[in-house]
């Protein structure tokens, strides 16, 4: 337990993560001024309006929809119809869009909760992300150039005990962190819709999607810390991991997709860990590749195809597992002079 609570207090007293805390605030602070800023209470009247808008917008998408229904039967001639019907009844059918048009989408300056929570937490774990990978690649790596590690080892001599506590203390930080700033964030927010703006519907099925995505980013940021811990531990420095990071990116998500975009390789977005990231998060991702096509060997000539987050967790967890456990072994076996 004293170790415990000495990890913690080092990882307080650190001047990047003081640093790092008080650029998070920062950002979240102007992004909540901007948005109280450029948001207002909407009149009755800007209420009317937004409603029979949409309410005309539903009417359309009724009539394009059935349209399109007596074309297929042949009640109306291709030639006779005058406005743009697709193919495929489906893709103008109310009933199997994700959302119908509502009057908060004809409302303009005005900030709705409901609508706008989403991309707001995905710009929040894209931080607390970056800030956890920053945070647990700094956190190892300053002690490993330091040596503090090896002054840590004179008073408890064991190293597993002591990497597994540091490594446990700093998910463990980033856990309460990543609820703190969630709740302070969201509920922001929140009162920004109350006081200048609309809460928009917020029935269990809001909450429970919304809940579902944080719970999925939360384990994100935690999974991301611990591949910051573990490649500076291999690397014995906190540029190893942000080395790692920017030569993934640079030469595999930008120059090997280049490359099989080049080569014509079917599917590209199934080797990326960004696709599957987003998988993740949004539970699924489906992507087009009109290579499928064109490609003489390819038994469907359909060029969708989805990443589901079943397999973006069997491979976030794997490779995250992979990497901390090497780098256990490796705190384990070399000499820390």
């Amino acid at each position: 337990m004293n170790l415990v609570r000495a990890e913690l207090e080092r990882l307080g007293a650190r001047r990047f993560v003081q640093l790092m805390l008080a650029l998070l605030v920062l950002a979240f602070g102007v992004t909540a001024a901007t948005t109280l800023a450029s948001s207002h209470r909407p009149s009755a009247e800007e209420l009317f309006e937004a409603q029979n808008a949409a309410a005309a917008a539903r009417a359309d998408l009724e009539r394009t929809h059935q349209l399109c229904l007596d074309r297929q039967r042949g009640a109306v001639l291709a030639d006779d119809v005058e406005e743009y019907v697709p193919e495929d009844c489906g893709e103008v059918d109310p009933a199997q869009m994700e959302r119908a048009p509502v009057a908060a989408d004809f409302l303009h300056g005005v900030f709705t909760f409901a609508d706008e929570a989403g991309p707001l937490l995905y710009f929040l774990i894209a931080f607390l992300a970056l800030f956890g990978f920053l945070v647990g690649a700094s956190y190892i790596g300053a002690d490993l150039n330091s040596g503090g590690v090896v002054n840590l080892l004179l008073w408890r001599p064991r190293r597993m005990t002591v990497l597994g506590t540091k490594l446990g203390t700093l998910l463990g930080g980033m856990a309460l962190l990543s609820v703190a700033a969630s709740a302070a964030y969201l509920g922001a927010f929140w009162l920004i819709g109350r006081a200048a703006g609309r809460p928009g519907r917020l029935d269990g099925e809001f909450w429970g999607s919304l809940g579902a995505t944080w719970g999925r980013g939360l384990l994100l940021v935690l999974l991301l810390t611990a591949v910051g811990f573990a490649v500076a531990t291999l690397g014995r420095h906190t540029s190893a991991a942000l080395g790692a990071v920017a030569g993934y990116l640079v030469v595999w998500e930008l120059g090997a997709r280049l490359v099989m975009e080049i080569l014509d390789v079917v599917k590209v977005d199934r080797y990326m860990l960004s696709s599957y990231a987003a998988a993740w998060l949004n539970g699924r991702v489906e992507f087009w590749d009109y290579r499928a096509c064109g490609n003489p060997m390819a038994v469907s000539c359909d060029g969708r195809y989805v990443i589901t987050w079943q397999s973006s967790l069997v491979l976030l967890l794997g490779l995250a597992g992979a990497l901390t456990a090497a780098a256990f072994v490796a705190f384990r076996r070399r000499d820390l002079m």
